[in-house]
């Protein structure tokens, strides 16, 4: 008995594609306008964006990392300040 199961006779593989097919055809069409293709991307002019990019950042980096250690610097000198204050 090769439809074991099933009410229908038919073995379970047929039933299953006979679903799938069913599926494929209720799938309804896309609904809106249809939009044009975007427009050609020129690479070079893309490139040259992402490297001015990258530079800007590495700029930015560098600026924030020297801010940084000024405020280190300043932080340790109003600590020295403060201790020869203290100790007085």
């Amino acid at each position: 008995m090769a439809s074991h199961g099933r009410r229908g006779g038919a073995p379970a593989r047929e039933g299953k594609q006979r679903h799938e097919e069913q599926a494929e055809q209720q799938v309804p069409a896309p609904q809106g306008p249809v939009l044009p293709p975007p427009p050609p991307v020129d690479y070079g002019v893309f490139m040259q964006g992402l490297v001015q990019a990258m530079q800007t950042q590495a700029h930015t980096q560098a600026a924030l990392q020297v801010q940084l250690e000024a405020q280190v610097v300043l932080q340790k000198r109003a600590d020295v300040w403060w201790a020869s204050l203290l100790c007085t």
